[in-house]
């Protein structure tokens, strides 16, 4: 039988009580709320009807009380599995309620000796437990084992971050979860990131306790989803107490045992764990004296339990966990998962990815998609051990002065090692040009300077020998050398650095891109360590293109076109024939990523790049260029201008203009976070001051309409709005915010390593010495507190605003990677 199913929203069966105040009747809406209250053996002697609620005075006068049942004004919804089964109440306004383990997934058929689904102990000297789900009474078995087997102290920690419920049954009770009619095999997962798991489970009872008193004292649950035998079954609800919640289940029973413990740890089901889920588990280490290594070593280790649905996946993950806490109490022991081991599950999904095709659908998903999704969520996960590993192995024998989280920002060039792990290393084309997409590089020259210039967006710093432009091709490319090595302005050395992290060819004398058939706004990601990798990818993309000897389709501005392409070159060829003409001519490549703000490495890049060239030529000429010669071109300016400043001198700086704009003070950048990173650093006030002056110089020519890399925060910020592209412009204003800080950071680093002519990094700086200050705790709670709490929104962490982004990756509210 199929699993289809139909919901419709229907009152509960008694008028609302607002409906009633219209008709001017309250006393009737008293009396049939009474019809849907169960008052035992008849005790009503009398009723009292008022505004508030029903008054009940019992047949012996002794008791008063009155009834406050909202039933009657909710709303629910109802639906059913198929045509062929009953249309009932469902929880949360859309699941059903499905029995949470079937037989067939105790693979260690453990259930009746054990008390759980695949129960078992760790192969090793450690006391280490896992096991799936177990009823009440099935818990109650595991503890008695345990106790039996020697274990003193058992400290349970239950790692599911889904709601439970468990009906009575057989004088036993049995769990369940809540499962979408889309697909009832899987567990519904983020329901309410505000709401912990305990809490929804209180509101599902609730609702299970009202849905009974609308229908009979009866509600429908489901054991069988594979084939509907029997099913729907009903379940009796008299009271609260015919259903647990998991608090109940597991805390009870150890008031007969005090020295047990109950923790609730959700993990995700792929992927690794929040830092603050990891902190969680660190301060259960805090909290259990026996597991520091000041501990009394003449007493036994305590029994360490995880639990999750079935015993496997997160199960696996706790054990390991707790593996690596004793291996730090006890030192090595071999030990052996042989439910699931996690780094084998990222070499088997890279050899499932490998091999399969396109067209195989997975739940709307293609199969390739699927499985590099599971591969880098299991890499995630890997990587996150081995991390966690080495903060135990720092703050262990410090007794933890750090949390994780802390910790991590601390470290934060962890976040950017995890960033890297990008998609395109799984699933990189072996020819990039097997479909045939190819789009035009046409920038919108804002500025009107293709005509003159033949390039789009060409502008100087004034006063400074400073440019920058969109790509050229290799015709604007001579023209503009031709323009700064002109008797006028005679610029005889030139570093050219090209800011672009996509791949870029020129055909026929045009500049193109390849890009995904599905995703044509967004380039093909790249990743890469070093930029000479970008330059031999770019040659084999051309090779390909040149051996193709066939009609490729093309994308322009205004249609589809078919294209032979008779000429192809890179654009680190077009430089090479630039420099036979111009010997004062060099040129990098420093890739940057659109809109957001640079690594700390790529600081460093163009900081030595320009100490080199000046080093050589006092009177170097500097011009960058990106696809557009708007953002990542501007951020490089004013990066150099900055620097330069510092090489030749500060302009005199003018007093703050006043501004008399609503809002000025986010227009000129003074945000709560960006004024908390000010107060920080040493003359904060003043190294701001400096950057929104660079900012200004910049950006002279390019009107705020144009760009502005500080007034874009606010234009962005205030166009999120309840649409399909909230979300992403929610990042991006997140980014352009991260940037505008990172500017003023490094401005800052100029002034404090001045003095030892920038020996130090700039990456140095930040890791060793702006970290300490607390920099990298502040970004990662990043967010316009103005406004909202910077912490609803994924973003606010550096964990995922750092990872690569598409429109489609991008997390909604309440929503995790």
């Amino acid at each position: 039988m199929g699993a289809s199913a139909s919901a419709t929203s229907q009152a509960a069966p008694f008028a609302p009580t607002h409906q009633a105040d219209h008709q001017g009747n309250g006393m009737a809406e008293h009396r049939r709320s009474l019809q849907s209250v169960n008052i035992r053996n008849s005790k009503a002697k009398s009723i009292i009807t008022n505004k508030v609620a029903p008054v009940v005075i019992t047949n012996n006068c002794r008791e008063e009380f009155q009834i406050h049942d909202k039933i009657q004004s909710a709303n629910y919804s109802m639906g059913r599995i198929s045509d062929l089964l009953p249309e009932h109440y469902l929880v949360l306004g859309e699941f059903f309620m499905v029995q949470d383990v079937y037989s067939r997934a105790d693979v260690l058929n453990t259930t009746k000796s054990h008390g759980s689904p695949n129960f078992r102990k760790v192969k090793g000297n450690y006391p280490l437990f896992g096991m799936g789900q177990p009823s009440l009474s099935g818990f109650k078995q595991v503890l008695q084992r345990l106790q039996i087997d020697g274990c003193e102290v058992v400290i349970f920690i239950y790692l599911r971050e889904e709601p439970v419920v468990f009906f009575r049954s057989d004088g036993d009770f049995i769990p369940y979860t809540p499962r979408g009619r889309a697909n009832l095999h899987e567990n519904v997962h983020d329901l309410d990131r505000e709401l912990s798991a305990e809490q929804i489970e209180l509101s599902i009872r609730k609702e299970l306790c009202d849905f009974a008193k609308l229908s009979e004292n009866m509600f429908y649950v489901y054991n069988d989803i594979e084939h509907f035998k029997d099913e729907p079954q009903q379940v009796q609800i008299l009271s609260e107490e015919d259903i647990h919640v998991t608090e109940e289940v597991y805390k009870r029973p150890l008031f007969s045992q005090p020295l047990h413990r109950y923790y609730r740890l959700p993990l995700p089901m792929e992927g690794a764990p929040l830092e603050e889920t990891i902190d969680a588990f660190v301060n259960i280490l805090r909290e259990t004296p026996n597991l520091s290594l000041m501990r009394d070593s003449s007493r036994p280790l305590p029994a360490l339990l995880f639990s999750c649905q079935v015993g496997v996946g997160r199960t696996n993950l706790g054990l390991i966990l707790g593996a690596l806490v004793f291996h730090h109490l006890q030192g090595v022991s071999k030990i052996c998962f042989y439910m699931h081991n996690i780094k084998n599950a990222v070499y088997e999904n890279k050899l499932k990815l490998k091999g399969i095709g396109e067209d195989y659908q997975i739940q709307g998903s293609s199969t390739k998609g699927y499985f590099l999704q599971r591969t880098l969520q299991s890499l995630e996960r890997y990587v996150y051990l081995l991390v966690f590993n080495a903060y135990l192995h720092d703050q262990y024998p410090q007794a933890f002065p750090q949390s994780f989280s802390q910790w991590l920002c601390m470290n934060a060039w962890i976040y950017r090692l995890l960033a890297s792990m990008d998609s395109s290393e799984l699933s990189a084309p072996t020819s990039l040009i097997t479909d045939g997409i190819r789009v035009m590089f046409l920038a919108t020259d804002l500025l009107s300077t293709a005509k003159e210039m033949k390039v789009a967006n060409f502008r100087r710093v004034s006063k400074m020998a400073l440019y920058g432009m969109a790509q050229p091709n290799s015709e604007a490319l001579a023209v503009v050398m031709s323009y700064l090595t002109d008797q006028r302005r005679g610029h005889s050395t030139i570093l050219w650095l090209n800011l672009q992290e996509e791949l870029v060819l020129e055909a026929n004398g045009q500049m193109f891109t390849p890009r995904e058939p599905g995703c044509l706004e967004q380039p093909i990601p790249v990743c890469v360590q070093h930029p000479q990798q970008l330059q031999e990818m770019e040659l084999a993309l051309k090779q390909d293109v040149l051996r193709c000897e066939k009609w490729l389709e093309v994308i322009t501005e205004q249609d589809k076109q078919m294209r032979m392409f008779k000429t192809c070159h890179t654009i680190e060829e077009l430089f090479v024939h630039q420099k036979s003409i111009h010997p004062g001519l060099s040129y990098e490549r420093i890739p940057l990523s659109d809109c957001c703000a640079p690594k700390e490495e790529v600081f460093d890049h163009l900081l030595e790049a320009m100490k080199s060239s000046l080093a050589e030529d006092s009177n170097c000429a500097f011009i960058f260029n990106c696809h557009n010669g708007k953002d990542r071109t501007t951020a490089a300016m004013v990066i150099a201008t900055l620097t330069l400043w510092h090489i030749n001198g500060f302009p005199e700086c003018e007093e703050d203009e006043i501004v008399s704009v609503p809002d000025a003070k986010y227009t000129k950048g003074e945000f709560e976070v960006v004024m908390q990173v000010v107060r920080v650093l040493p003359d904060g006030h003043r190294v701001k001051r400096e950057v929104d002056v660079a900012l200004d110089v910049v950006s002279e020519t390019m009107t705020p309409m144009h760009y502005h890399l500080r007034e874009i925060i606010i234009s962005t910020y205030r166009q999120v709005k309840c649409d399909a592209d909230a979300q992403w412009l929610r990042l991006r204003s997140l980014q352009y915010l991260e940037r505008y800080i990172y500017l003023i950071l490094f401005n800052c680093y100029l002034h404090l390593e001045k003095k030892d002519s920038w020996r130090r990094s700039f990456s140095q700086w930040m890791y060793q010495v702006a970290a300490r200050a607390g920099v990298y705790a502040i970004l990662n709670h990043l967010g316009f507190s103005e406004f909202e709490n910077p912490d609803d929104s994924p973003m606010a962490r550096l964990r995922f605003r750092w990872l690569p982004h598409s429109v489609q990756s991008i997390p909604m509210r309440g929503q995790l990677i």
